[in-house]
């Protein structure tokens, strides 16, 4: 299974980025090979609209199956999301990344 975090870099004990659609990072860890890739999103800071529904295509372009951040995708961003099956969870939006994963394995997330 591959998990999304939203984060401010690009490591384990980098901090969440509260943010979906204007992330800095994605952090996709795959379950299945403990595998760690990292996506740059920084490009997207240029786009005037549409950054959430652009970010979640991109997730759904990795093959993700859960979504952790902090505040949540908009509306738009939340309905492309769901289309693609991808699940959502937030919460984590003041934790590092190895943190959100630890809360997410012991269910204190919470889902949209």
């Amino acid at each position: 299974m591959k998990i999304i975090f939203t984060t401010k870099g690009t490591e384990w004990d980098s901090a969440m980025d509260p943010r979906f659609g204007r992330t800095e990072f994605f952090l996709i860890y795959d379950e299945g090979t403990d595998s760690v890739e990292t996506y740059d999103n920084r490009a997207i800071e240029n786009e005037a609209h549409g950054a959430g529904p652009k970010t979640a295509q991109k997730l759904a372009e990795y093959g993700a199956e859960v979504l952790i951040t902090g505040n949540g995708p908009g509306g738009n961003a939340a309905a492309v999301l769901q289309r693609t099956g991808i699940e959502i969870l937030v919460g984590a939006g003041d934790m590092t990344v190895k943190e959100a994963h630890e809360a997410y394995k012991a269910g204190k997330l919470k889902k949209v």
